[in-house]
């Protein structure tokens, strides 16, 4: 056989990283087989965890919340103006936690779709900083909730990258 023979028919019994990439964050079926590394599933639970607490803090402590975790300055605000944003953080913290139920029903029962979860957690993310850019919100000082954010932000880039990091180690052709 030919050297073109054998590099076409290796190209096409090996699957491409891009492939098997997409193929782990959409995969053909939900089922509760985890094909990442085990971390990952420990990293979303944390991550999980953590986003229900703040979610629920938000709902039940929402002015609290706005005023020290974020930094929001609600004392200058009209009593009304103060009231609407209070509740617009506890619509955010409902809101949050539906995803957080979501992504607890994947922990339980989808475990295929954690690497799906981990994308959407971080484009959620990513899409709420670029809102705050170019729509900024007045604060005081250097909120501790930045902080915590960011923590999260890197607990999840880590929990995407081991979720999509197979079993076995990547052959050299493979790459």
């Amino acid at each position: 056989m030919n050297t073109a023979g054998m590099a076409e028919r290796t190209a096409e019994s090996t699957p491409h990283l891009n492939d098997t990439i997409f193929n782990q964050l959409l995969p053909e079926r939900l089922d509760n087989t985890h094909r990442g590394h085990k971390l990952a599933l420990w990293l979303f639970a944390l991550i999980l965890l953590m986003r229900m607490a703040m979610s629920l803090n938000s709902i039940l402590n929402g002015r609290y919340v706005a005023s020290s975790a974020d930094g929001i300055p609600l004392e200058t605000y009209m009593p009304t103006a103060a009231q609407t944003a209070v509740s617009l953080f506890a619509l955010l913290g409902l809101s949050n936690l539906m995803i957080c139920l979501v992504c607890g029903l994947v922990l339980a029962r989808y475990r295929s779709a954690v690497p799906l979860m981990f994308t959407l957690l971080l484009l959620q993310y990513l899409g709420g900083r670029l809102i705050v850019h170019y729509l900024p919100i007045v604060r005081t000082g250097t909120p501790p909730g930045l902080y915590v954010n960011l923590s999260l932000l890197v607990l999840m880039i880590i929990g995407l990258a081991l979720s999509l990091r197979s079993h076995g180690k990547l052959r050299r052709e493979d790459l």
